[in-house]
């Protein structure tokens, strides 16, 4: 039975694989839920710059509901008024979330949907993370590596795209290949699902803890 869906979407590898399967499926896709810092208008842990989120869902074809946010004072009520704003405007029954095996994500996800009146989905659930990081890979989802936790991972590996190289090298440091832990995280921006790719510039490294973030900007 065909399904309309929300995903809740990070812009990188593992909610992409999640809504490619959804659609894949024969699902329908009717918006794309993204948590941005209101202060600097950028996602929360990826910090993927708006406008970067803007090119991705016109070239997604999905339209974008952003979920903005000071931080922990209020992200929790943000979220579910997004999510409630979305599910009235599009009429979908679903939210899909690309989280593998960590509980405590599971739990707080279905906890939100549960709030909502609408069901929540885990299309990735417990299947093995390097499968389906090399899923990604082969089906030509290109996936760059935007934010390394260098207490986990060197930087050697910031600003380059998967590939299966690189997941070993990251596999060869003792990183979990998925990344699932926080050791990395990444921006796709081209792939199967794509009706153009999203033509990047990196403007700088910024430094915050022991994290090393791209500062990344539409190419003009």
């Amino acid at each position: 039975m065909k399904k309309q869906f929300l995903v809740s979407y990070s812009c990188g590898k593992d909610s992409t694989l999640a809504l490619y399967r959804m659609i894949q499926a024969g699902h329908e896709p009717k918006g794309l839920l993204i948590t941005i810092n209101e202060e600097n208008q950028r996602s929360w842990f990826h910090g993927v710059h708006k406008d970067i989120i803007e090119a991705v869902s016109k070239s997604l074809g999905i339209p974008v509901y952003f979920i903005s946010s000071k931080g922990s004072e209020n992200y929790l009520d943000t979220y579910e008024t997004a999510m409630k704003k979305a599910v009235q405007e599009t009429g979908a029954t679903v939210c899909v979330f690309g989280d593998i095996d960590i509980e405590d994500h599971l739990k707080w996800c279905t906890a939100r949907t549960d709030s909502v009146g609408v069901e929540a989905h885990f299309p990735l659930w417990q299947e093995p993370r390097e499968k389906l990081v090399y899923e990604t890979i082969d089906a030509g989802f290109k996936a760059i590596v935007k934010v390394v936790d260098t207490k986990r991972l060197s930087e050697k590996v910031l600003g380059k795209t998967l590939t299966r190289d690189i997941v070993e090298q990251i596999k060869a440091e003792g990183a979990d290949a998925c990344g699932e832990n926080g050791e990395y995280h990444t921006l796709v921006y081209d792939g199967p699902l794509f009706k153009e790719p999203i033509k990047l510039i990196i403007k700088d490294v910024v430094e915050y803890e022991s994290y090393r973030i791209l500062d990344m900007d539409l190419e003009k």
